[in-house]
């Protein structure tokens, strides 16, 4: 199975002086989502937790939102034409009576994060196809101080990040600030998937009260995979998409950008967020 991380030879410049080194890289294969046996998509991925990336994208996509809807993963053998494994190819198996989607080439087009729809036909079929709407019972209030310091936890839970510093990440806490769970990948949309898919998995969705922090921009893709999960507030230290900003005020979706310490931009959703009314000027 493919590694974490590889070795690769660098020449290293410094102040003027050369060397030779190996240097640590994070690695980046295929994968290959089937779904009962149907080539479903591909995705560029670290390897590991790919179990949870093959669940979890197909919450995104609506196909699954239940543990009982999933009956097993496999990777599939003989998936080269020697008949090796190479642990790049997974096969999801949906439990009797899931509704299964039209598996055309245009439906894989809008799955990837550059997809030709336009943005309203992007907005409509995630207010369609998602199970949960995102609704608060009790009502979700969030100080932006817990806000403020989860940058940091997200970034001191990175480990192969320390290594390679070349992996994005996605981090789950709850409403008091507790991590509940991260992933990195090359990828920061796998890096949620595989959160939301271990979620799926251990019976946990909706994930009705939980804070989703990633590293990098909010793109619609992102904001799409959180609402799909039931994730009330999703935050990142970079900036948002216009329509990842679209989706989340249609869909009541709390989306925060450039949270930099105490700094940050509530683009949607602001009602879940303690605002002094005083302070916020127009």
């Amino acid at each position: 199975m493919g590694r974490v991380t590889e070795r690769r030879k660098v020449i290293r410049i410094r102040d003027g002086a050369v060397s030779s080194r190996a240097d640590t890289l994070v690695a980046e294969e295929p994968l290959e989502i089937r779904l009962n046996g149907k080539p479903l998509a591909i995705t560029m991925r670290t390897p590991g937790d790919d179990f949870a990336l093959a669940a979890g994208f197909l919450v995104s996509e609506g196909v699954l939102a239940e543990q009982a809807e999933l009956q097993n993963i496999v990777y599939c053998a003989g998936a080269t034409a020697d008949g090796s494994n190479t642990y790049n190819v997974v096969d999801v198996r949906t439990a009797p009576g899931v509704a299964l989607p039209d598996i055309t080439l245009e439906r894989n087009v809008y799955t990837t994060s550059s997809c030709g729809l336009c943005g309203k036909a992007s907005l409509d079929a995630v207010r369609t196809t998602a199970r949960w709407p995102i609704a608060d019972t009790p009502p979700l209030r969030i100080e932006p101080g817990l806000l403020a310091g989860l940058p940091d936890r997200l970034r001191a839970a990175q480990r192969v990040f320390d290594r390679t510093g070349g992996l994005h990440a996605a981090a789950l806490f709850d409403e008091y600030g507790e991590l509940l769970d991260i992933r990195e990948d090359v990828g920061r949309h796998n890096a949620v998937d595989k959160l939301v898919g271990r979620a799926l998995r251990d019976g946990r969705l909706p994930l009705s009260r939980t804070i989703l922090l990633v590293s990098g921009r909010a793109s619609f893709e992102l904001a799409q995979k959180a609402v799909m999960a039931g994730i009330p507030v999703l935050a990142a230290v970079s900036a948002p998409s216009s329509l990842a900003v679209d989706l989340a005020a249609e869909t009541g979706l709390t989306l925060v950008g450039f949270l930099r310490g105490p700094n940050m931009n509530v683009y949607a959703g602001e009602d879940r967020i303690t605002l002094q009314a005083a302070t916020v000027q127009g």
